[in-house]
């Protein structure tokens, strides 16, 4: 079912998206032309747990849907980082000021495999401690939530969580703390 590229052509290239146009070929010899691809950087997220059992969230605005939302730290995977639980650490220093004992990786997912070329790498981080003040970009301003788990299942089963990559961090984790399960039905 693979297709094969028979040709690309960057339409526009930025540090943090990019657009590609491809000319593909079907396994049935069909031409798929233009098909456009979205360039982005592999990205890491955590479920965040501190020590006395509480999960960091970080409050933002995101202009795209024009709200300010609560999400899970995590960002762009940069060159410097020599791992993914490395960039996720990074990432939650930076966001949140909390450093952690232990990552767990959860897995990968796609943002959107139509699309997008980018993996987004999942993690739970427990034994959070807060060691410093944030180092946030230039650009961000995000604000930190401490919640409960009970406080997490509210705002998911109220669909208060709107970053659907997030939800999903969020229930590998909860399936990973024994808090979520999900299996095959007799």
């Amino acid at each position: 079912m693979n297709w094969k590229t028979l040709s690309s052509e960057y339409l526009f290239k930025d540090t943090w998206f990019t657009v590609r146009k491809d000319v593909c070929e079907k396994p049935d010899g069909k031409i798929v032309s233009p098909y456009y691809v979205y360039e982005f950087p592999t990205w890491v997220s955590a479920v965040a747990l501190t020590d006395d059992n509480k999960i960091v969230m970080v409050r933002q605005y995101r202009h795209a849907i024009e709200e300010t939302i609560i999400e899970i730290p995590g960002g762009c995977v940069d060159d410097t980082d020599p791992s993914f639980e490395a960039a996720v650490a990074r990432e939650l220093m930076e966001e949140t000021g909390y450093t952690f004992s232990k990552y767990e990786y959860l897995g990968k997912i796609s943002p959107n495999p139509s699309t997008n070329n980018n993996w987004m790498h999942m993690f739970l981080a427990t034994g959070g401690k807060k060691v410093s003040e944030q180092k946030l970009d230039h650009n961000e301003e995000i604000e930190v939530v401490l919640l409960s788990i009970d406080e997490l299942k509210h705002l998911l089963n109220d669909h208060k969580i709107f970053q659907a990559m997030h939800v999903t961090t969020i229930m590998y984790a909860f399936q990973k703390l024994g808090i979520f399960e999900y299996g095959l039905a007799d």
